[in-house]
């Protein structure tokens, strides 16, 4: 009943910049987080950034400086802006949501992912 659809990947040089977007919907109330992860080829997800309702946002030690997570409450949308690019951020990047409340319950719900790959 909660979907998370993503957008923004693709390929970009080093040093270069892309913007993911993921917007949440469904029949939903509220949203509690919001986050991205991503998963490079053979690796566990990790933590790239989260962000709460009212906008604390946290992340990982190696993308501070570099990336920026933002969200928009009435449009249940989350957005990753993300300069500096290195090679060693390739993967596959995920949109996460977690206490949604529906309806029918209150859920997580994750991104089919989308790859952004950074090479020269």
């Amino acid at each position: 009943q909660v979907q998370l659809v993503e957008s923004g990947g693709g390929l970009v040089q080093p040093g270069g910049s892309l913007g993911l977007s993921c917007v949440a919907s469904g029949s939903i109330y509220s949203i509690n987080g919001m986050g991205w992860y991503r998963q490079g080829l053979g690796k566990q997800r990790e933590l790239v950034a989260t962000i709460t309702r009212g906008g604390r946002e946290n992340y990982a030690d190696s993308v501070k400086g570099r990336f920026t997570i933002s969200r928009d409450n009435a449009k249940n949308t989350v957005y990753l802006q993300m300069n500096s690019l290195k090679p060693e951020d390739t993967a596959v990047y995920y949109c996460n949501a977690d206490g949604v409340v529906t309806p029918r319950g209150i859920f997580a719900s994750w991104g089919q992912g989308t790859q952004v790959t950074v090479s020269s």
